[in-house]
């Protein structure tokens, strides 16, 4: 049966995702920019963009367990007719292991973390600077509501502006691999939204997150350069209570490349100089992602739950597949 390339509404990505999804930041295949792949000869769906010479897949395949390898190999059918090498990041272990067995060489790129949300509390010393935090963001008068993005769209815009001036002149706005604002999906999303004295401050996306640990995603956070410590905190932790009072299980803070690595993690026949490549970023890399404040504000949160995550290279690895892995995500 002849394999198609097919651009498909977003709802329908969205019902793929809820359907077979188990990656928690599987939402982000629903960003602008992303184009779809089905076959007619397996269920689910398959996200990827253009680089060069490459199909930078995310995500793994999201299609149900019986049709996960064949939708996979109509994809690397597709790239091979294309002149495309396929790349995929974010894979979750059993993505991992699949493509392994699909001639891929794959490595361990970093970890995603997550708490539970029914059984997570701010209670003793080991949070007590992230209480006093976050009591010094109430005091200072912090409000925070769930908002449209629709109604205040205005607001959010000039909170990125500002927040990306303070990045510098010459930092780009990541893609990809992080969330967004707007579009056909927003919908789906949840928008906290921090002011002080009337005027917005900052703000947290959130996105639904399907599969074996549902709940919600810490999509994307925003805030003034004026925010005071602990406003970003306080938002979060009024997320938190609002999701598990609706019954929501987990809150997932995504994936931090280069951060947990470990050599127990890797998949058998991964690249030395992936593994290399990585350990060098994980050292010094902080100018291209700054893993480090990231790591350090999921952790404060005590996660209940870190996952190792992937990057796969169809064949051998090569260093400039992971050069247009930097430029799709603007990361250089």
């Amino acid at each position: 049966m002849t394999t198609v390339n097919r651009r498909i509404d977003p709802d329908g990505v969205a019902d793929a995702l809820r359907e077979s999804a188990d990656n928690p930041s599987a939402f982000l295949a629903l960003n602008a920019g992303n184009a779809y792949f089905t076959d007619p000869s397996s269920s689910g769906v398959v996200a990827y963009r253009e680089a060069g010479r490459f199909l930078i897949q995310f995500g793994g395949v999201f299609a149900p367990e019986a049709d996960r390898e064949r939708l996979l190999g109509a994809f690397l059918g597709f790239a091979r007719a294309a002149r495309r090498k396929v790349v995929a990041v974010q894979l979750q272990r059993s993505d991992a292991e699949l493509y392994a067995r699909c001639g891929f060489t794959v490595n361990q790129v970093g970890s995603s973390y997550a708490v539970r949300l029914p059984d997570h509390t701010l209670r003793g010393s080991r949070f007590m600077k992230l209480r006093n935090k976050i009591s010094k963001a109430r005091r200072s008068g912090l409000e925070v509501t769930e908002v449209p993005y629709d109604g205040h769209r205005d607001e959010i815009a000039a909170i990125d502006r500002e927040w990306l001036q303070a990045k510098g002149r010459h930092v780009k706005e990541i893609e990809f691999l992080v969330g967004e604002c707007g579009g056909p999906a927003q919908r789906h999303r949840r928008l906290l939204l921090g002011r002080l004295d009337g005027a917005p401050i900052g703000y947290i996306s959130y996105a639904p997150a399907h599969g074996s640990r549902p709940g919600w995603l810490h999509d994307l956070s925003r805030r003034r350069a004026t925010a005071p410590p602990g406003v970003m905190e306080a938002i979060n932790l009024h997320a938190m209570d609002t999701f598990r009072g609706e019954g929501a299980e987990w809150l997932h803070f995504g994936f931090t490349p280069f951060v947990g690595l470990s050599p127990e993690h890797e998949v058998p026949g991964a690249s030395r100089m992936t593994t290399r490549f990585m350990r060098l970023m994980a050292e010094r890399g902080d100018k291209v992602y700054p893993a480090a404040s990231q790591l350090a504000y999921k952790e404060k949160w005590g996660p209940d739950l870190v996952l190792p995550e992937y990057l796969a290279f169809h064949g051998r690895a090569g260093l400039p597949a992971i050069w247009q892995i930097l430029r799709v995500t603007k990361s250089v």
